[in-house]
C-alpha cells in the first residue's frame, strides 16, 4: 500500500489559522436549566442579584436594638439605663414599634433590625431591672457601642442590582450555592457541544483488558474525554475502533451527528494511515491541514467534514495531549461559552544547552526548580510516546520553529501545567459603581480575569499608592477647587478619566414631605433635617458620597446621622424599605430601586493608576475598552456619560 507522505506541512500558526477560518466558532445557544441541574455548567449571561443579601438590616447576635448615641460613655461602675421597648424581634418577626430615643428592644440573632435604631448591644453586655417603675421594665447598658455595631446591614453582602456572576463563568458548588442564596430557581446556560471520541488501533485494548504482547491500554480516550468534559462539553464515547476501513467510515459517520469528532491513532505517514484516508472521503470542505511542523504533534490532521469539525490527534500520549491543548481545546472552549484561557506562566533559565529540529516549533516538558533568582527549568528528556511525563511536569516551554538551540543561562517563558494558584490579571480596588461592573464583565468576555474590592474612594487610592491595585476607582471632590479627583496625585500616581454620573436626593415616591423639594430645595431639606421623625441614611466615611453629604449637612447631624451605609445599594434599600427616608446614592441605583431621584450634582468617577502599572498591557486594554464607541453607547445606557477627549 502507498505510504501518505506529509508533502507539504504547514506550520503551527498556519494550521491554527486554517481550522479557526473553516470552523469560525460561536456557543451553540441558551437554555434555561433548574438550579439543581446547573452545577459543572458555563453561564449565558450575567447574574444580577434581584434582592439585597441581606435583604434587611439584622442583628448579629443576641441582645438589644438601640440608638448608639445613647450608650456614649457607658461602663460598668456607671451604667446607661434605658426603657425597655415591650416588642421582642424574633427572627422572621417584622418591627411595628420605632426605637426613640433612650428606649431598646430585645433582638435575636438575625432579627430585623427596627426603625430608629442604629446598633445592638450584646445581651452580655447588660444588666436587667425588672419593673423598678411604673413605666415598666429598664436595662443598664454597661459598654458603649458605635453606629451599626451587631449588625449587618442589608446590602453589605450582596447589592441589589449587583453583577454576582458573571458570563462564562464555569458553575461550581460556590457559585451555585450563591445563586441559591439569590433566589435563583433556574439559571441561563450555554448549551453543551458534544463531542464524539474515539480511539483507533488493532492494538489497542481497554484498560481493565489481560495485557499482552503488541498491544498498549487505550489512555488517550479517557484523557481527551476528560479534558473535554472540563471545558464545559459532554464527551460521547464510541470506544475502540479496529483498523478496518469499513467499519471505521461508519463510525465516524455515525460521530458527525454531534458537534465535533476527535480520533485519535493510526495518522502516521505509513501503511497505517487509516483515519486520514477514511476522512479523505468527506467533504464540506474536508481536510484542512494534515501534517504541522510541530515537535511532538507533526501527524495532526485538522478537518471541517460535512460542516462538522473533526480532528485525527498523534496516538502517542504526550503528542496528542499537546495538540489537543493549542489547536482543539481553544476552539472547544468557545463553542462551549468559556472565556478564553489564562496561561499562567513564569520565567527560568535555561541550565543546560537545549536543541531543537529547526523548521519546526517544540514543546519541551521541564521541571521547575527554584533558585535564588527565581526558577531553572530542566527537560524531562520524554519523548512523545511518555505517558508519565506530561503528567508529572511542571510545564513547558515552546522553541520557535526557526531556533536552533536554547544557551545554557538563556531566559524563556514557561507555561504552567494544570490548575494553579495566581492572581487576577487586572485587580481594581475602590469605589463601586455599576459602569465599573460592566466594564469589568467585558474584560472577563476578552478573557482578562480581574478582580475588584469595593473599599471606598479614599480606601481605593491608599491601594494605589501602595502598589496594592492596578486600578483605583475613585470620584472624591476637592471643596476648595471643587474639581473631582485631581488633587489625590502624586509623581507615583496616574489619573485617567472615566466618565460621568449623577449623584442625587433619594426618597419614597409616596412620602408627601418632599413634595416641595423641586420648587425650594435647600428651604424644604433643611426643614426635614431638622424634623427628628425624618431619618437619613449616611454615608461611610472615605467615600466619594460623603463628602458630598457633608457639603449638604454643614456641620449638622440629623435624625439617622450615625447610621452610615457601606453602598449606593444599601441607601437605596435602607429608604425602599422604611428604615430610612432620605439619602444620596446615584441616578441608576435609585431608578431599580422605584424611588424619586432629585439631582444634586454631577460628578466624575474616574481611575488612579500607579505610573508603574500603567503600561501593563491589561491596563491598557481597560484604558482602550473605555474609548470604544459602543461601550460608550452602553455606559450612556447605564445613565452614565464619557466625555469627549479634550
Amino acid at each position: 500500500m502507498k505510504q501518505q507522505q506529509f508533502l507539504n506541512l504547514a506550520t503551527a500558526e498556519e494550521a491554527e489559522e486554517r481550522f479557526w477560518e473553516a470552523v469560525q466558532p460561536q456557543p451553540l445557544g441558551e437554555e434555561l436549566v433548574l438550579l439543581e441541574e446547573a452545577h459543572g455548567r458555563i453561564l449565558a449571561c450575567d447574574v444580577l442579584a434581584q434582592h439585597n443579601v441581606p435583604y434587611f438590616d439584622r442583628s448579629n447576635f443576641d441582645g438589644f436594638a438601640l440608638r448608639a448615641e445613647d450608650t456614649f460613655g457607658a461602663q460598668e461602675t456607671a451604667p446607661v439605663l434605658l426603657k425597655l421597648n415591650l416588642e421582642i424581634l424574633a427572627c422572621g418577626v417584622v418591627p411595628q414599634e420605632d426605637v426613640a430615643q433612650g428606649t431598646a428592644t430585645t433582638i435575636s440573632t438575625g432579627g430585623v433590625l427596627p426603625r430608629g435604631a442604629d446598633g445592638v448591644v450584646m445581651i452580655e453586655n447588660t444588666f436587667p431591672l425588672e419593673k423598678t417603675a411604673p413605666g415598666g421594665n429598664r436595662i443598664q447598658v454597661l459598654k458603649p457601642i458605635v453606629p451599626n455595631s451587631g449588625v449587618s446591614l442589608a446590602g453589605s453582602d450582596i447589592g441589589a442590582g449587583e453583577v454576582v456572576l458573571r458570563i462564562g463563568e464555569l458553575l461550581g458548588y460556590r457559585e451555585t450555592g450563591t445563586l441559591a442564596a439569590l433566589g435563583e430557581a433556574k439559571v441561563k446556560v450555554w448549551k453543551r457541544p458534544k463531542v464524539a471520541v474515539i480511539s483507533t488501533g488493532d492494538e489497542l485494548i481497554a484498560p481493565g483488558e489481560q495485557m499482552e504482547m503488541g498491544k498498549v491500554y487505550d489512555s488517550n480516550s479517557t484523557v481527551i474525554a476528560h479534558a473535554v468534559e472540563e471545558l464545559g462539553c459532554e464527551a460521547v464515547r464510541f470506544g475502540i475502533v479496529p483498523d478496518d476501513e469499513v467499519q471505521l467510515e461508519e463510525v465516524l459517520r455515525q460521530a458527525l451527528e454531534f458537534d465535533f469528532v476527535l480520533l485519535s491513532g493510526g495518522t502516521s505517514k505509513g501503511e497505517g494511515d487509516l483515519n486520514y484516508r477514511v476522512f479523505e472521503k468527506f467533504h464540506d470542505p474536508g481536510v484542512l491541514v494534515h501534517g504541522v511542523s510541530l515537535k511532538p504533534g507533526k501527524p495532526l490532521c485538522l478537518a471541517v467534514l460535512e460542516g462538522t469539525p473533526a480532528a485525527i490527534l498523534p496516538g502517542f500520549p504526550t503528542s496528542s495531549t499537546f495538540t489537543f491543548s493549542k489547536f482543539i481545546a481553544p476552539v472547544l472552549r468557545k463553542l462551549a461559552g468559556l472565556a478564553p484561557e489564562r496561561n499562567a506562566h513564569v520565567q527560568a533559565k535555561v541550565p543546560l544547552r537545549l536543541n531543537s529540529d529547526k523548521g519546526r516549533t517544540e514543546f519541551n516538558l521541564v521541571h521547575l526548580v527554584r533558585n535564588k533568582d527565581g526558577f531553572s527549568a530542566y527537560s524531562t528528556g520524554k519523548g512523545s510516546g511518555s505517558i508519565t511525563g506530561f503528567a508529572r511536569a511542571d510545564g513547558f516551554m515552546e522553541i520557535p520553529r526557526n531556533t536552533e538551540m536554547l544557551e545554557a543561562g538563556e531566559e524563556t517563558t514557561i507555561h504552567l501545567l494544570g490548575e494553579t494558584a495566581r492572581p487576577s490579571d487586572l485587580m481594581i480596588i475602590g469605589s463601586h459603581c455599576v459602569g465599573l461592573d460592566f466594564l469589568i464583565g467585558e474584560m472577563q468576555k476578552r478573557g482578562i480575569s480581574c478582580k475588584f474590592l469595593a473599599v471606598g474612594s479614599m480606601g481605593g487610592v491608599l491601594a494605589a499608592q501602595r502598589g496594592e491595585c492596578d486600578l483605583a476607582g475613585t470620584h472624591l471632590l476637592h471643596e476648595a477647587s471643587d474639581q473631582y479627583n485631581s488633587h489625590l496625585l502624586t509623581a507615583e500616581l496616574h489619573l485617567h478619566k472615566g466618565y460621568r454620573r449623577s449623584q442625587g436626593l433619594l426618597f419614597r415616591k409616596d412620602d408627601s414631605r418632599f413634595a416641595l423639594i423641586e420648587r425650594n430645595f435647600e428651604e424644604t431639606i433643611q426643614q426635614l433635617m431638622g424634623d427628628q421623625n425624618v431619618r437619613m441614611i449616611n454615608r461611610n466615611l472615605g467615600s466619594g458620597t460623603r463628602v458630598l453629604l457633608d457639603r449638604l449637612l454643614a456641620e449638622q447631624q440629623p435624625s439617622g446621622f450615625f447610621q452610615e451605609a457601606k453602598s449606593h445599594n444599601s441607601v437605596a434599600a435602607a429608604i425602599a424599605q422604611k428604615r430610612a427616608d432620605w439619602g444620596i446614592a446615584i441616578r441608576s441605583v435609585a431608578e431599580d430601586s422605584g424611588l424619586n431621584f432629585f439631582p444634586m450634582q454631577d460628578e466624575e468617577y474616574d481611575f488612579i493608576i500607579p505610573q508603574k502599572r500603567l503600561n501593563r498591557p491589561e491596563v491598557r486594554q481597560f484604558i482602550s475598552l473605555l474609548h470604544e464607541p459602543n461601550i460608550q453607547t452602553q455606559l450612556n445606557n447605564l445613565g452614565l456619560t464619557v466625555p469627549a477627549p479634550a
